[in-house]
């Protein structure tokens, strides 16, 4: 990621924060739509989740000048997403639903260049989570 990448992440998820709820109920929208397996490893309250969602979206955003300071926490949400039964392949359609989102909330302001940053930052920590999350199975697998 570049500056300039980390700059459009940035100022484009404070235009998302106002609209932090709203935004919330139409990623988990859209990701139900588009991968309805993955609804029965959401446990609890929407709202609550949406709460939790903006608010790890927020640390992470904040944190893109210094990346090792928030992988740490990757790893270990990885960790955490692989006990409730998380893949790998989930990470991909969560990339197309936050993408979808942003381009909702944002409109206009979505441009091709914040899209590219948006997708560059996803992969870089969701690269990270996935392999965490596979070391984490692979560790708990027996060994003959």
């Amino acid at each position: 990621m570049t500056p300039k990448d980390i700059d459009l992440v940035q100022s484009s998820f404070a235009k998302v924060v106002p609209i932090r709820e709203a935004a919330a109920e139409l990623f988990y929208g859209r990701l139900f739509e588009i991968a309805p397996e993955v609804k029965p490893l959401f446990k609890g309250e929407m709202k609550e989740q949406g709460r939790k969602l903006m608010t790890t979206l927020g640390v992470v955003v904040n944190g893109l000048r210094d990346l090792q300071s928030i992988v740490p926490a990757a790893v270990a949400l990885a960790v955490k997403h692989n006990d409730y039964g998380v893949k790998p392949a989930h990470y991909e359609v969560v990339g197309d639903a936050l993408l979808w989102t942003l381009e909702q909330g944002l409109g206009p302001d979505f441009t091709p260049e914040t899209k590219a940053a948006w997708t560059s930052a996803y992969g870089t920590l969701s690269g990270v989570m996935i392999a965490a999350s596979t070391r984490s199975t692979k560790d708990m697998e027996p060994t003959v």
